[in-house]
């Protein structure tokens, strides 16, 4: 957040950089590249669809004074489409495989051998005196 006293504009810009960033182990970090395009998106002052939007005092008082970032910057994109033939198609597939499996298995079962194992007596301890 930048806080100006003398700002010659009363709008307010958001920027949602929440998604510039590089993973690292422990901690994320801004590359160059990032810092640059928030600086840029910054000294513009533009709308840049999903990353910031400038808000005048009229929108801000209709969202209740709320700044949180997402009443001004919409990062949602539109779901994919399911080919549900595709997915129908993929089950049965998986079915069939299963099924194959199964089969497998019991005739590897099937073909397992068991033998018992002839009673062993324990030796009887000897009694030394």
């Amino acid at each position: 957040m930048i806080l100006k006293k003398h700002k010659t504009t009363d709008n307010v810009l958001f920027i949602d950089a929440s998604r510039e960033f590089e993973k690292d182990k422990n901690q994320n970090k801004l590359t160059a590249a990032n810092i640059q395009k928030i600086v840029t998106t910054y000294q513009n002052r533009q709308d840049v669809d999903k990353y910031a939007h400038v808000a005048s005092p009229a929108e801000i008082k209709e969202n209740d004074y709320n700044l949180n970032i997402p009443r001004y910057v919409d990062t949602f994109g539109p779901e994919p489409e399911i080919d549900l033939n595709q997915v129908k198609a993929d089950l049965k597939q998986l079915d069939e495989e299963i099924s194959q499996n199964e089969q497998a298995f019991n005739e590897l079962a099937s073909q397992l051998v068991t033998t018992q194992v002839n009673d062993q007596s324990k030796p009887e301890a000897h009694n030394e005196r």
